[in-house]
């Protein structure tokens, strides 16, 4: 199973195995991470499941373009080249070991 490492904006760190095919968002709820809210259950419409991808793995998830990028205009925290919603990351095995950093407010 692929892990997923989220950093939360004090630091620490929570390491999860992450089903292929789910969004990270799904995973990241289902486990409880802090921070990660996902108000809207994945369908591109609350950005409260934004996060930092560490610059190793922007390449790896992609850039956020479209409505994702339009919402990520809407979030708390702002954003900058590295944020994605995580509802739009599907897990597979090409982010086993993604690093995401929790912004410190979702609201």
């Amino acid at each position: 199973m692929p892990r997923i490492v989220f950093v939360q904006p004090d630091g620490s760190t929570q390491e999860i195995e992450a089903r292929t095919g789910e969004s990270v968002m799904t995973t990241a709820t289902s486990h409880l991470v802090p921070g990660i809210i996902g108000d809207c259950g994945g369908g591109l419409t609350c950005a409260t499941c934004h996060v930092y991808v560490d610059k190793d793995w922007i390449d790896v998830v992609g850039r956020r373009e479209g409505p994702e990028d339009e919402m990520l205009e809407m979030t708390s925290e702002e954003s900058n080249e590295y944020s994605r919603l995580c509802c739009q990351i599907v897990v597979d095995s090409s982010v086993d070991g993604l690093v995401l950093t929790v912004p410190a407010s979702q609201e």
